[in-house]
């Protein structure tokens, strides 16, 4: 098994892979899922700082002075990667100068996916940002009329919300889809490969941090099972998503999403993507539409507008959930109830 590791300044990196630590080594993660399985393999021993909160788009994610400073003092940093929070690349090369760096999307033998270019019913995703920031000029309104009824509050919040996204103009929506932390196989594999870079880093504790991974890969596999037989017995939801966040936990339970608001969770949807889709779901009766409580609700309610839909909330992050080794099963719980409940 190998880590891609990146030590940011070999000059300054004065304590080698295999020396022991004097205090408990400086962990530093960088959303709740993956602050939830470093957690858990250092229970007894230290606990992890957290960067991204859950109610936070991790795209959107900016340090703090207090965030910069833990950086700056990490001995080791683990994150999903660059595609998922990328201000953070800068700032670690910036900051993080003394400590290593995982990145788990990249370490062997890890689930990965690329970048789906639709979802579901989903076409014609390749239109220019003109488009999807409500330029009408650029995009053919005439298929999405809806006889006479207003829509110009949801259209306002639809323009408010991609106003407020311009910074995200140049997000390139290809390549690998880095929310790999719900599928359950990559938390298994990642809890092991946390436990033996904190056992090389930290020897005097080597053997807890083992223990911890060897329990708590147990503990995930029952997990992983556990989701697997909830969809296994003729449970077929019927759902939108907010944006196409979850192509592994859908891959990992053979789940299939009827389409998505947004393709991208790095742009808004214009007026006319959320008139498109809510066409669809009026012609398919009772679904769910999940919302996320990082995004504005307001488009998932433009989008159910007139319809039999039925709205809920999914959170890929653990933003409702207490912060430590117990979030990642308990979000992960939580997820399958709510697709499940679409059933």
């Amino acid at each position: 098994m190998s880590i891609q590791i990146f030590p940011f300044c070999a000059v300054v990196l004065s304590v080698s892979v295999g020396a022991a630590w004097a205090d408990t080594p400086r962990i530093v993660t960088d959303i709740p899922p993956v602050h939830s399985l470093t957690a858990r393999v250092m229970e007894g021993v230290g606990t992890p700082d957290l960067l991204v909160d859950g109610a936070t788009s991790p795209h959107d994610f900016a340090l703090r002075p207090s965030q910069a400073a833990a950086l700056a003092e990490a001995d080791l940093v683990i994150w999903v990667g660059e595609a998922l929070t990328p201000a953070l690349a800068g700032s670690m090369s910036a900051l993080a100068e003394r400590a290593e760096l995982v990145e788990l999307m990249a370490v062997e033998g890890a689930v990965t996916h690329a970048y789906r270019e639709s979802v579901g019913g989903d076409h014609d995703h390749d239109h220019d940002h003109a488009a999807d920031h409500g330029d009408d000029t650029a995009h053919d309104h005439d298929s999405h009329a809806h006889d006479d009824h207003d829509h110009d509050a949801h259209e306002t919040a639809a323009h408010e919300t991609a106003a407020h996204d311009d910074h995200h103009h140049d997000h390139d929506h290809s390549g690998m889809d880095p929310h790999g932390w719900l599928d359950p196989a990559n938390a298994i594999l990642w809890t092991g490969v946390i436990a033996d870079r904190l056992a090389d880093m930290d020897p005097a504790n080597a053997a807890v941090y083992q223990a911890n991974a060897r329990a708590a890969e147990a503990e995930l596999t029952q997990l992983q099972a556990e989701i697997a037989e909830r969809f296994g017995a003729g449970v077929q939801p019927q759902f939108v998503v907010f944006h196409d966040a979850y192509q592994y936990f859908e891959t990992a339970f053979g789940l299939a999403p009827i389409g998505a608001i947004s393709l991208s969770e790095a742009e808004a949807p214009s007026a006319a993507r959320v008139a498109e889709i809510r066409d669809r779901i009026g012609g398919l009766g009772a679904i769910c539409v999940f919302a996320e409580p990082q995004f504005d609700p307001r488009i998932v309610a433009a989008v159910t507008e007139d319809t039999p839909a039925r709205t809920a909330v999914i959170d890929p992050l653990g933003a409702q959930l207490e912060p430590g080794p117990e979030l990642y099963p308990a979000l992960m719980r939580a997820m399958t109830e709510s697709f499940a409940s679409c059933g």
